[in-house]
């Protein structure tokens, strides 16, 4: 490999190029500050690179190429349930065992490649934006540095600040350029987010001062097994492994419970888990369009991708126990999030809670693997007798399932928030009842409307369906391991009934009936840069929903590796 590819095959470099962009566009405001136009190319030329090198390393991940990276002589304990790919470490702060630990796997080549994907289109539509353009774009520079981050990162300290700088860009893109109340949503989503993260920073100092590490990898072979690394004298980390010396004279039982319920909090909050919610229709419905669009298509897939890597494989005795709590609230968001969805007469307001919707199969998706990942672990080829074989193909698919939909909703909610946007802003209006005919008006805005809506409807052939169905079928093949799994599917039904009445509603409320006259004269229909936005959106729906074997392999091999598939 040249010296050129392994630079772009690089995690780092990945990580921190959007920082360089933020950088420049940034100092472009003080040395050209009437140079709005540049600002916005130099930006979406740096996104543009980025989503080249995240094309790259997903290549070379699906093909088994990444290049060995710097790890070093002592690997991690085995144990852990993920292997990861391109894997680079330096040290960083030894005195609180933190190291610069990046590599990738099923889950976060899939994350990496969705958020590589969303930004430059993203960035396209705050062409729009035509005040404080630098900062604007230095912003989602910014934030995509931070969402990389976290999907890459392989130590806990940098995990929590890439984290946390997720949240910074994202409240001032609300608050400086959002709606009418932007203040209140920005603040709610500070606040609400910002509470999480403190008991997530707690439960992770908790946790390093028991196991001596914040290395991932690491953690996730010892921490479950109730194991440690030792200190020598001179303070170095050794792999000798002892019982765990926990802080407090705790036991490891409340260590266990309380870090786990804090780690909970903090992904549910984000997901978002009802009813840790209702910061999210305010942020989507004052937030730029392109704010939007990676707050739905990339944000709320962090508590998501946080459960996964997280909370079940650190804590599966603990999520076993709350497993049907978690299928008891995916189910809540389901059904409670289509009928709020239908319920609206705000165009954006119905999108925004469609998100609740659709991440409640994402949610519930990983309720089953929480439900049986730790018998599993614990008995391996007879946890669940002659059921065994059934239970793991079962959840293995639900949990393909729930990773898949991550991506898939990363795709539909961006599309169908570009497409509000457009439409706001030209009519500058998003209530329903003042539309009604614009397909007479916006033809090609109406056919990209209907074929965006029932993707994110899951219509057999679109990418929607694909990922719901095997949440679906994978949770409902778990009634041999316990029947309230199939409940839970039985349930969700309603849910799935009313996203066809929510969907229905927008599509009828703005483009059918009588031409509302109105609109006559008004220049509603999409623009070609709108269009070339949205255009790999539509492209992948398209392309998932009828081949998506493009992708799954990639998730597959992760997941089956958990389940011993």
């Amino acid at each position: 490999m040249t010296s050129l590819a392994l630079f772009f095959a690089s995690l780092t470099t990945l990580t921190f190029l959007p920082l360089l962009g933020a950088g420049i566009v940034g100092l472009m405001r003080f040395v050209l500050p009437d140079s709005k136009v540049l600002a916005r190319y130099v930006a979406l030329a740096f996104a543009l690179v980025t989503l080249a090198q995240a094309i790259f390393i997903f290549y070379l991940y699906s093909t088994g190429q990444c290049p060995p990276g710097n790890l070093p002589a002592n690997p991690a304990p085995s144990g852990s349930p993920f292997v990861f790919q391109c894997e680079s470490q330096s040290p960083f702060f030894p005195l609180v065992y933190s190291n610069w630990h990046v590599g990738i796997d099923g889950l976060s080549a899939a994350m990496v490649l969705l958020t590589g994907l969303l930004t430059p289109l993203a960035l396209l539509i705050s062409f729009e934006v035509d005040e404080n353009v630098h900062a604007h774009m230095a912003l989602f520079l910014f934030l995509e540095m931070g969402l990389l981050g976290v999907f890459v990162s392989l130590d806990l300290l940098f995990f929590f600040i890439f984290w946390e700088i997720g949240l910074v860009p994202m409240y001032f893109l609300i608050n400086l350029w959002g709606g009418e109340n932007r203040k209140y949503a920005s603040m709610k989503f500070f606040l609400y987010t910002m509470g999480g993260s403190l008991g997530l920073l707690l439960a992770i100092q908790l946790i390093t001062s028991s196991v001596h590490t914040m290395d991932i990898p690491s953690l996730l072979a010892l921490w479950p097994a109730n194991k440690a690394f030792a200190l020598d004298p001179n303070g170095a980390v050794t792999t000798t492994l002892t019982g765990l010396a926990l802080p407090f004279g705790m036991s490891i039982a409340t260590v266990k419970a309380v870090a786990f319920l804090a780690f909970f909090v903090a992904f549910a909050i984000k997901v978002p888990i009802w009813p840790f919610h209702t910061w999210l229709p305010d942020a989507h419905t004052e937030a730029p369009t392109a704010g939007s669009m990676l707050l739905a298509g990339v944000l709320l897939k962090l508590g998501a991708y946080g459960f996964l890597r997280l909370v079940i494989p650190l804590f599966p005795a603990e999520a076993q126990s709350f497993a049907p709590v978690m299928g008891i609230l995916a189910v809540a968001g389901i059904i409670l999030g289509a009928f709020a969805a239908w319920g609206q007469n705000d165009f954006k307001k119905l999108v925004a809670y469609s998100s609740v919707n659709h991440m409640g199969f994402v949610v519930l998706g990983i309720a089953a693997f929480a439900g049986v990942y730790n018998s599993l672990l614990t008995a391996t080829g007879t946890a669940f007798g002659s059921n065994h074989d059934a239970v793991v193909a079962s959840v293995t698919m639900a949990t393909n399932g729930a990773v898949l939909q991550m991506f898939n909703h990363g795709l539909s909610s961006a599309g169908m928030f570009l497409l509000v946007g457009a439409l706001y802003h030209k009519a500058h209006t998003r209530d329903l009842t003042k539309f009604g005919g614009l397909w007479t008006l916006a033809p090609i805005y109406g056919g990209l409307l209907v074929f965006t809506s029932m993707a994110s409807l899951g219509l057999p052939g679109l990418n929607g369906f694909v990922s719901e169905f095997q949440v679906v079928a994978g949770t409902w093949g778990m009634y041999t391991a316990s029947r309230i799994y199939a409940l839970f599917v039985a349930l969700s039904m309603i849910g799935l009934l009313m996203t066809g009445a929510y969907i229905l509603k927008g599509i009828r409320a703005v483009l059918h009936g009588p031409v509302n006259e109105h609109w006559r004269g008004h220049h509603l229909e999409i623009e070609v840069r709108e269009v070339i936005a949205l255009a790999p959106l539509a492209a992948l729906m398209l392309v998932t929903g009828i081949w998506p074997n493009w992708i799954l392999p990639v998730i597959n091999q992760t997941v089956s590796r958990l389940f011993g598939a």
